[in-house]
């Protein structure tokens, strides 16, 4: 056993036993002196009271290089089972000294976590769960807790300022390309860690301390290591990784107290923050055309921030740089401002448009390095779902401060780093990164309902009140809360996520199916949360300020607010409060969209265009949902009590009346209308929309039923030829709202065989018909020549009507149907319908009730149905006369 004191984790490679327990292993002179093979089986028992590293060391000194313990434990990982493995690495991590295990940790750190290039799984924690694994889980989440062995081992480690090698091949895309063009990016976490490769290496590396070490991987799991498929329908919120996300913010960024110190590993204390280390790679050599960044860099790296307590924290800013860097950081800010230009947005058409079609011809040589440097990167649902916990952590902890640390004057020498940390966690280290990535998700992201996980995003981290702690007083359920004026500064420093990103959800939302519930939902959603009381005006003072003139604005000057100089620590470099609020809006966008942004305010001109627009298409699906339910309860209602038995009419022209709802449910409706009506009702709230407006546009729209209450056909224009569809009505079509009644207008004996019918028995009553039908051509055709009742009878039973009769949607048929007309003819199909069949067996049956024989029945059927066709020809007649 590992935590048996003679030597903890060193195996057998033969029997996987202790080597202190086997003698097949290595012969008996390689073993302890003075200890033959049988004595050895006992010795760890006569020498526990001795230390373990000094049993190690004094039965086996020549078994001290760290390779045996590391050879162990990976044929351990392979023999034995996960709890047994567990236990026996709680063992070493508390008996082995540093010096072995910072032999192990890269492997173990790996074994848990998997590979950097998702070849290896390891515990596989997005895919672990309580329900299904409750022994595996409870022991891999008391391994990983932050107080857990996992974590001692780190601290164990950091005591002793070693460093392990981290490949920048496999940071995000922006931060990689910036390592390898030797320029450092901004971010504090990469300081004074760059490595040039050694001789043989294989590229550039980072040097981090065991503690960013653990954190870079746990981070960029989530990212790497792909789920297998079948766990599609597991739930990210019981995952072991996303419990264990929540336990170390609740750890390394407290809400309440201060953050916890690391346990001690040994009698010395805890471990102490990492130490400024000097540069590998010199700055001035990362390029001579990066002369601001390197100056700005060189003279900032010369030592660390002298005060001592802002070493306490160092794991919580590291903790939140990573997290940020490797969740969020996928997407350059200058690649988004130059997609941003009007010619960079043509460059990308021409190009899309080249690969679609194979005759165009090849990309410029710019465009095709424009594209390149695109970031393709696409996050899971997963992935979203864990960024909005850490954006829900971040807003309770930067809200935790009290009331008077958290305003302007509480900004002095006398908060603690973690008072400062609060106060700079969001807006430092989240604001632009998180813009970025909710751009390329609104923009990238299918048109479908997954895009709830990344709307959810958007909407936790622009309500930062609901993760306030204080209470406010309870109100009616009638009158929302009111948004407090303490967070204009925020919705102010904000602003670009506010509109910009509402603008980009109403270019999803007028392109989506709002019938469907789950799209109904969100757009709920969003017109509920910017309908709060008070949200729209401080957002319009926002745009005010934006937009307000300046006489002068100096050029860049917004960057020294949003990049502060970088030393060892954020807390030193960070600037002070500007009180200007309209420098800190224009700060704000200008850092993000650039100098020569285009700003289109939110309640201007076009985006109340697109919000009315919106308002006509809900009024449109509201309509559409409740004639779907109007039809589904009459097509159910309708029904016969035997229709499971098949006598339901037949559909003669091939049409499915299925639809949506039979999916959705009339629950499923209700909500849809709920949903429909409650957005509408918010939207007019937010944008001051009055009723005249909307029925002005429902009208506008032509979403008024016709006089039998059914729906309308598509938008049309008539024209030489007939109906032509607008652009409203291929929307229409598109999304479901309205289309056109499809009829089967070709030969009724040529149809496709139907699920209700006997596919032998129509094709050789088919045939018999044809036979029939050449046989008495001539006499059939006489017989319906004659101008007297037989004629009409013969007419009424062996003529269909004629294509040139039928209703017809395209004019250009009309002319080539005339001269499809079919003379006098038998069919016999209908008796090849199982429902024919059953209702001729059912009247057998009740006649055998009643004591009338199997022929009687025949002829009591046969005269009935003569006695209805002459009914029904006396009737056909009549209406012909009515009509000329």
């Amino acid at each position: 056993m590992y935590g048996e004191p003679s030597e903890p984790g060193l195996a057998c490679g033969k029997c996987h036993t202790s080597l202190t327990k086997c003698s097949q292993g290595l012969p008996a002179t390689d073993l302890a002196p003075g200890l033959d093979t049988v004595d050895s089986r006992h010795w760890s028992s006569k020498t526990a009271r001795l230390d373990p590293a000094q049993e190690a060391a004094m039965a086996f000194p020549h078994l001290q290089q760290p390779s045996f313990l590391l050879a162990s434990l990976k044929a351990d990982s392979i023999s034995k089972p996960f709890a047994q493995r567990c236990q026996d690495l709680v063992k070493v991590i508390e008996d082995f000294p540093a010096k072995e295990l910072h032999a192990i940790f890269p492997w173990l750190v790996e074994s848990i976590f998997g590979s950097l290039d998702g070849v290896l799984a390891g515990w596989n924690l997005r895919c672990l769960q309580g329900r299904v694994s409750p022994v595996e889980y409870s022991i891999a989440m008391e391994f990983l807790d932050p107080g857990g062995p996992m974590m001692k081992l780190v601290y164990k480690l950091q005591a002793e300022d070693y460093k392990f090698d981290f490949p920048v091949s496999y940071l995000p895309d922006p931060v990689k390309a910036s390592i390898q063009e030797r320029v450092l990016p901004d971010s504090p976490l990469y300081h004074n860690k760059v490595q040039l490769p050694a001789a043989g290496g294989l590229g550039l590396h980072l040097a981090l301390n065991p503690f960013e070490y653990y954190m870079f991987f746990f981070a960029l799991s989530l990212i790497t290591q792909k789920p297998p498929p079948g766990a599609l329908h597991i739930r990210t919120s019981d995952c072991a990784y996303f419990i264990l996300v929540d336990r170390y913010l609740a750890w390394f960024l407290p809400t309440e107290g201060s953050v916890l110190p690391p346990l001690s590993s040994s009698p010395g204390g805890p471990s102490p923050s990492p130490a400024p280390r000097t540069p590998a790679v010199p700055f001035a050599s990362y390029g001579l055309h990066h002369t601001s960044l390197l100056k700005r860099h060189i003279s900032h790296q010369t030592s660390v921030n002298a005060d001592p307590t802002s070493h306490e924290i160092w794991r919580s800013e590291t903790l939140l740089q990573v997290f940020v860097e490797m969740w969020l950081h996928h997407y350059s800010l200058e690649m988004y401002q130059k997609m941003q230009s009007p010619h960079a947005k043509l460059e990308v058409l021409h190009y899309r448009l080249s690969v679609c079609s194979a005759l165009h011809s090849p990309a410029q040589p710019s465009l095709q390095a424009l594209h390149a440097h695109q970031e393709s990167f696409m996050p899971t649902e997963e992935h979203v779902l864990v960024v909005r916990l850490l954006l829900k952590h971040l807003h309770a902890f930067a809200n935790s401060l009290r009331p008077e640390q958290a305003s302007p004057s509480a900004h002095s020498h006398a908060a603690s780093p973690l008072e400062e940390f609060k106060r700079a966690a969001v807006p430092r280290f989240v604001q632009q990164k998180l813009y970025l990535f909710l751009q390329h998700c609104f923009g990238h992201w299918p048109l479908d309902a997954s895009f709830r996980a990344v709307l959810e995003m958007w909407l936790s981290y622009l309500q930062p009140w609901r993760y306030a702690p204080e209470k406010q007083a309870p109100s009616s359920d009638c009158q929302a809360r009111s948004v407090s004026e303490r967070w204009a500064p925020f919705v102010q420093e904000n602003l670009l996520v506010y509109t910009k990103l509402f603008l980009g959800f109403l270019s999803r939302a007028l392109r989506t199916d709002l019938v469907s519930p789950k799209n109904a939902l969100m757009v709920f959603r969003v017109a509920k949360v910017f309908a709060q009381p008070n949200l729209a005006e401080m957002i319009q003072r926002g745009e005010q300020l934006f937009l307000e003139p300046e006489l002068v604005i100096p050029h860049r000057q917004h960057r020294l607010f949003t990049v502060p100089t970088f030393t060892g620590s954020f807390l030193s470099s960070w600037p002070p409060a500007i009180t200007d609020a309209s420098f800190k809006v224009k700060s704000h966008v200008y850092s993000l969209e650039g100098q020569d942004c285009k700003y289109t305010p939110m309640f201007g001109p076009e985006i109340r265009a697109l919000v009315l627009r919106l308002a006509q298409l809900i009024t449109q699906a509201k309509q559409t949902a409740k004639s779907l339910s109007d039809q589904y309860g009459e097509s159910t209602a309708a029904r016969p009590f035997l229709s499971w038995l098949g006598f339901y009419p037949a559909d003669t022209n091939g049409s499915y009346p299925g639809n949506d709802l039979d999916e959705m449910g009339q629950d499923s409706v209700r909500k849809t209308d709920e949903y429909l009506e409650k957005a509408l009702e918010y939207l007019c709230q937010v944008f001051r929309l009055s009723e005249a407006q909307l029925a002005q546009l429902t009208l506008a729209l032509g979403t008024t039923q016709d006089e039998n209450g059914k729906k309308q056909l598509p938008d049309c224009i008539v024209g030489e030829d007939g109906l032509i569809l607008t652009p409203l009505g291929r929307y229409q079509i598109i999304n479901g709202l309205r289309r056109f009644d499809i009829e089967y207008q070709g030969d009724s004996e040529l149809q496709p065989i139907r699920s209700y019918e006997i596919a032998s028995l129509v094709r050789v009553l088919f045939r018999l018909s044809s036979a029939i039908n050449r046989r008495f051509a001539g006499q059939m055709a006489a017989l319906c020549s004659r101008a007297d009742f037989l004629g009409s009878f013969c007419r009424y039973h062996l003529l269909e009507p004629g294509l040139s009769d039928r209703r017809l949607l395209s004019p250009v048929g009309r002319g080539h149907a005339a001269s499809l007309a079919r003379g006098p003819r038998l069919s016999l199909r209908f008796l090849g319908s199982y429902r024919t069949l059953l209702a001729l067996l059912l009247a057998f049956f009740v006649a055998s009730l009643f004591c009338i024989g199997p022929l009687l029945c025949a002829l009591l059927l046969v005269l009935g149905y003569v006695l209805y066709a002459v009914a029904m020809t006396l009737l056909t007649e009549q209406g012909k006369l009515h009509q000329l």
